[in-house]
């Protein structure tokens, strides 16, 4: 069971380092929103981190 933890949290840790690095600040928002939304089981606060993540993935590149 420990060894299942510890896995999920190097991914967690992995896939917010890989947002940070990519899309920035705002993904990092986008994420914990969409997180936070989520385990709170809040629709609205995991809607605009789904809408935050969304338009960093299609906005053209700079």
């Amino acid at each position: 069971m420990p060894a299942i933890a510890l896995l999920a949290a190097v991914v967690a840790v992995s896939v917010e380092q890989l947002v940070q690095w990519k899309y920035g600040p705002m993904g990092i928002v986008g994420l914990l929103l969409l997180t936070i939304g989520v385990k709170a089981r809040n629709p609205t606060c995991s809607s605009i981190g789904a809408v935050v993540l969304a338009l960093l993935v299609t906005a053209p590149a700079s």
